[in-house]
């Protein structure tokens, strides 16, 4: 099927915003507190790994209802990682290197 299909703009709309949650919110899973003196690059890897699964969840889901989920090799899982820490570049921007007055 080719053409226009809202399933798929669905999903990236998703995975942009869901790889931009862990930094551009203050709270832990967007639910708990932040704690004083944890280091929060490292939690914000582990949310954004954690959001990478979760959205693959959601995609397969979503393929699941359509037919046959295709088999898919080390390689697809490679590039969509690669793609979701692209789609956080302007979280990791505003949270690290944009510099508040």
């Amino acid at each position: 099927m080719t053409g226009f299909q809202p399933a798929i703009w669905f999903l990236l709309l998703v995975a942009l915003v869901a790889a931009n949650l862990p930094f551009a919110l203050r709270r832990r899973f967007a639910i708990g507190p932040e704690k004083a003196g944890f280091s929060g690059f490292w939690w914000r890897l582990v949310e954004l790994v954690l959001m990478y699964f979760a959205v693959g969840g959601l995609a397969l889901g979503l393929e699941s209802r359509q037919g046959d989920i295709y088999p898919q090799g080390w390689e697809f899982y490679a590039i969509t990682a690669f793609l979701f820490v692209v789609f956080a570049y302007p979280g990791f921007v505003y949270r690290y290197l944009w510099k508040r007055s």
